[in-house]
Protein backbone atom coordinates (compact mmCIF):
# COMPACT_ATOMS: atom_id res chain seq x y z
CA UNK A 1 0.00 0.00 0.00
CA UNK A 2 2.81 2.39 0.80
CA UNK A 3 4.47 1.66 -2.57
CA UNK A 4 1.44 2.80 -4.53
CA UNK A 5 1.18 6.17 -2.76
CA UNK A 6 4.93 6.76 -3.19
CA UNK A 7 5.03 5.82 -6.90
CA UNK A 8 2.16 8.07 -8.02
CA UNK A 9 3.85 11.42 -7.22
CA UNK A 10 6.91 10.26 -9.19
CA UNK A 11 4.89 8.90 -12.11
CA UNK A 12 3.05 12.14 -12.95
CA UNK A 13 6.17 14.35 -13.42
CA UNK A 14 7.82 11.62 -15.48
CA UNK A 15 4.74 11.39 -17.69
CA UNK A 16 4.69 15.17 -18.22
CA UNK A 17 8.40 15.22 -19.07
CA UNK A 18 7.84 12.45 -21.62
CA UNK A 19 4.97 14.39 -23.20
CA UNK A 20 7.17 17.48 -23.59
CA UNK A 21 10.02 15.45 -25.09
CA UNK A 22 7.71 13.80 -27.60
CA UNK A 23 6.15 17.09 -28.64
CA UNK A 24 2.83 16.85 -26.86
CA UNK A 25 3.00 20.37 -25.43
CA UNK A 26 3.94 22.38 -28.51
CA UNK A 27 1.86 24.76 -30.61
CA UNK A 28 -0.68 23.52 -33.12
CA UNK A 29 1.74 23.81 -36.03
CA UNK A 30 3.79 20.76 -36.78
CA UNK A 31 6.87 20.91 -38.95
CA UNK A 32 5.53 19.43 -42.18
CA UNK A 33 7.67 18.21 -45.04
CA UNK A 34 8.58 21.09 -47.37
CA UNK A 35 6.20 21.56 -50.30
CA UNK A 36 8.10 22.05 -53.53
CA UNK A 37 6.78 24.60 -55.99
CA UNK A 38 3.86 26.91 -55.47
CA UNK A 39 0.68 26.31 -53.49
CA UNK A 40 -1.75 24.06 -55.34
CA UNK A 41 -3.43 22.31 -52.40
CA UNK A 42 -5.38 25.21 -50.93
CA UNK A 43 -7.23 23.21 -48.22
CA UNK A 44 -3.90 21.92 -46.86
CA UNK A 45 -2.44 25.43 -47.02
CA UNK A 46 -5.45 26.90 -45.21
CA UNK A 47 -5.11 24.26 -42.49
CA UNK A 48 -1.43 25.14 -42.14
CA UNK A 49 -2.21 28.86 -41.78
CA UNK A 50 -4.99 28.07 -39.26
CA UNK A 51 -2.28 26.65 -36.99
CA UNK A 52 -0.72 30.14 -36.77
CA UNK A 53 2.80 29.32 -37.99
CA UNK A 54 5.78 31.57 -37.44
CA UNK A 55 7.40 33.13 -40.51
CA UNK A 56 10.28 30.66 -40.11
CA UNK A 57 7.85 27.71 -40.09
CA UNK A 58 6.14 29.12 -43.20
CA UNK A 59 9.45 29.44 -45.05
CA UNK A 60 10.45 25.91 -44.06
CA UNK A 61 7.12 24.44 -45.19
CA UNK A 62 6.76 26.48 -48.42
CA UNK A 63 10.31 27.43 -49.49
CA UNK A 64 9.28 28.37 -53.04
CA UNK A 65 6.54 30.79 -51.96
CA UNK A 66 7.63 34.37 -51.34
CA UNK A 67 6.41 35.40 -47.90
CA UNK A 68 5.66 39.12 -47.66
CA UNK A 69 5.50 40.39 -44.09
CA UNK A 70 4.05 43.73 -42.96
CA UNK A 71 6.47 46.52 -43.81
CA UNK A 72 8.26 44.54 -46.54
CA UNK A 73 8.61 46.34 -49.85
CA UNK A 74 7.70 44.32 -52.94
CA UNK A 75 6.85 44.84 -56.57
CA UNK A 76 3.21 44.83 -57.60
CA UNK A 77 3.30 42.49 -60.57
CA UNK A 78 0.33 40.18 -60.98
CA UNK A 79 0.95 36.53 -60.04
CA UNK A 80 -1.76 33.97 -60.68
CA UNK A 81 0.19 30.92 -59.48
CA UNK A 82 0.01 31.34 -55.68
CA UNK A 83 3.72 32.10 -55.46
CA UNK A 84 3.56 35.18 -53.22
CA UNK A 85 1.68 35.25 -49.91
CA UNK A 86 1.08 38.58 -48.15
CA UNK A 87 0.77 37.64 -44.49
CA UNK A 88 -1.07 39.24 -41.60
CA UNK A 89 0.62 38.81 -38.22
CA UNK A 90 -0.97 38.63 -34.77
CA UNK A 91 0.43 40.27 -31.63
CA UNK A 92 2.81 37.32 -31.10
CA UNK A 93 4.32 37.66 -34.58
CA UNK A 94 2.60 34.55 -35.93
CA UNK A 95 0.83 34.38 -39.26
CA UNK A 96 -2.89 34.70 -38.62
CA UNK A 97 -4.08 35.11 -42.20
CA UNK A 98 -3.30 36.79 -45.47
CA UNK A 99 -3.82 36.48 -49.19
CA UNK A 100 -2.04 35.50 -52.37
CA UNK A 101 -1.06 38.34 -54.70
Amino acid sequence: MMRRSFALPLFVPCLLALAVLLGGCHDGVRDPAPVAGFVTDLPAFDAFIAGRPTPAQFRAAYPDVLLVLPGTMTTQEFRSNNSRYVAELDAEGRISGGRFM
